[in-house]
């Protein structure tokens, strides 16, 4: 499997981490869509959310849980946690992962 993200899970690839621990790792989007633009993926390879079954249920929980310390970390007041599900809704690498972003503001409806 040649997959960027699993490659930068198991150190193979670098990348800026920015938050590692034995499941999940989030490192610095290199096309940021805002001033601050975090990844945030399991170690384990699930190609989308659609593909997440019941024994993935902590790993997801964990996830968000990541995400609210990240943005503890970085001082973010207001953020939006996205995932794309599959390339008709913008996903471009198979690898479940959540785009962490703030610093400007969003509209609504995205997309």
């Amino acid at each position: 499997m040649n997959c960027i993200f699993c490659g930068i899970a198991d150190g193979s690839i670098k990348s800026q981490l920015v938050y590692e621990d034995e499941d999940v790792v989030a490192f610095k989007d290199l096309n940021p869509q805002a001033p601050t633009h975090l990844l945030i993926i399991p170690r384990k390879h699930i190609a989308r959310l659609s593909e997440a079954d019941e024994k993935d249920a902590l790993l997801l929980g964990k996830i968000l849980l990541v995400a609210k310390k990240l943005a503890q970390q970085f001082d973010l007041k207001d953020f939006r946690l996205v995932t794309n599900n599959g390339k008709g809704a913008g996903q471009s690498v198979d690898h479940l992962h959540f785009h962490l972003m703030a610093g400007r503001r969003f509209l609504w409806p995205a997309g």
